[in-house]
């Protein structure tokens, strides 16, 4: 079976992913980022009367883009002192 292509890099030190290596990688970014700018616009409405709409939209933006980055990373998540991406050394 075929790999599909990555959309993300995992990073050389540290967890997780870096930036994107593709372009649905970068449209999955400025949709997150659009959202946010959205739920920011519309923050000030959402503060005053649901304040837990505000926190609830901020982290399920967040926990969906996390979602899509470790689904489509080019190597399995793992903490990596640089190195290659096989044996982190």
């Amino acid at each position: 079976m075929r790999r599909q292509s990555a959309w993300f890099r995992v990073k050389a030190y540290g967890y997780g992913a870096g930036l994107p290596c593709s372009w649905q990688g970068w449209a999955a970014l400025t949709a997150y980022a659009l959202v946010l700018g959205a739920v920011f616009a519309m923050g000030e409405t959402w503060r005053d009367g649901h304040p837990a709409s505000y926190v609830l939209a901020i982290f399920i933006s967040t926990a969906l883009l996390f979602l899509v980055s470790w689904w489509k990373s080019d190597a399995p998540w793992r903490w990596r002192w640089g190195g290659d991406k096989g044996n982190g050394m």
